[in-house]
C-alpha cells in the first residue's frame, strides 16, 4: 500500500501534548506503507488491524492504545491509503470529523464526460 501523506501524521505528533503518538503512528505507517501489504478489501485491513472500524467510506484505526484515532480512506484498486485526520479519542467521540472527512458523502462524480470525444480532423 502507499500511504498519503506521512506529513499529516508528523504534524499531529509534533503538536503539544501529542508527542507520545509519534511511535505508534510511525509503526502504523511503516507497516501499512510496506510493499508486502496489499489489501484488496476491508477483510484484509481487519485481518491486520482487528480493532479498525469501518465508518461510512472511512477506515478508522486505534492508535497508541486507543488514545488516538487515525481516519483514512482506502482505495483498494490503486493501493493507496489517504490520511484524512488524526485526533485524540475525545475529539473523535464528538463526531464532527465524520462530516469534515466526508465519510458519509456520496462518491465524487466522474470527470470523464459521457458524450463521445471529438477527434480533430487530420489526426
Amino acid at each position: 500500500m502507499r500511504v498519503i501523506s506521512k506529513a499529516r501524521l508528523r504534524r499531529f505528533w509534533q503538536l503539544p501534548g501529542c508527542q507520545d503518538a509519534e511511535g505508534p503512528l510511525r509503526a502504523w505507517y511503516t507497516h501499512v506503507n510496506s510493499r508486502t501489504v496489499a489489501w484488496q478489501s476491508w477483510g484484509g485491513v481487519k485481518a491486520d488491524f482487528g480493532n479498525a472500524s469501518l465508518v461510512g467510506s472511512c477506515v478508522v484505526f486505534n492508535i497508541g492504545g486507543n488514545k488516538y484515532r487515525l481516519v483514512t480512506r482506502i482505495l483498494y484498486s490503486s493501493q493507496k491509503v489517504f490520511v484524512l485526520r488524526v485526533m485524540p479519542h475525545a475529539e473523535y467521540d464528538e463526531g464532527k470529523w465524520k462530516d469534515e472527512c466526508g465519510c458519509f458523502a456520496p462518491p465524487p462524480t466522474s470527470r470523464i464526460s459521457d458524450s463521445p470525444r471529438r477527434i480533430p480532423k487530420g489526426r
